[in-house]
């Protein structure tokens, strides 16, 4: 398994509206286990093919955080939501901020997993949350577009300041 480029803001496949897939063949086997490696050597709990590069509705989802526990989502579709909570988000796209977004408590989603297979899950709290989450990745939403104003622009600053950090710590 490889681990592939995380793709960070402003990067333009960020913002694109993604596709559905069609094809559970060897080459989206290998992006599947590829994309899980990705998100573990990262420390996120899910990511999404935008985030990779790839304008395709497909994310993983590890609330956990342990190998083996991963849950590979195709085409997924949220049908019900209930009930509302706050709590902090960060992204692996937007690395070094967070920020405290309101989200449905409990979901209703029909997703195929990795091999083609059709579900219907009810999900609720924190593992909810995530997959919210990715699910504005597939239609090009980011963490930032939760905020308006002013906090959106000091939101961009902080990353801004994170990244510039981090590449002159590389030097």
């Amino acid at each position: 398994m490889a681990k592939l480029k995380i793709r960070t803001y402003p990067d333009p496949v960020l913002k694109k509206k993604t596709a559905p897939v069609t094809d559970f063949g060897p080459a989206m086997q290998k992006l599947f286990d590829d994309m899980i490696a990705t998100m573990h050597v990262s420390d996120g709990v899910g990511l999404a093919a935008p985030q990779v590069g790839i304008s395709q509705q497909i994310f993983i989802a590890c609330p956990t955080m342990r190998h083996g526990e991963e849950h590979v989502m195709v085409n997924a579709v949220i049908e019900k939501k209930s009930g509302t909570v706050v709590g902090s988000e960060g992204c692996l796209s937007l690395p070094g901020i967070s920020g405290e977004i309101v989200r449905a408590k409990r979901l209703r989603m029909t997703f195929w997993n990795r091999f083609g297979k059709k579900y219907t899950v009810e999900l609720e709290d924190f593992f909810a949350r995530v997959i919210q989450h990715e699910m504005d990745h597939l239609s090009g939403i980011l963490l930032i577009d939760h905020f308006k104003g002013a906090k959106r622009e000091k939101m961009i600053a902080q990353y801004e300041s994170a990244k510039a950090a981090k590449s002159a710590s590389k030097l």
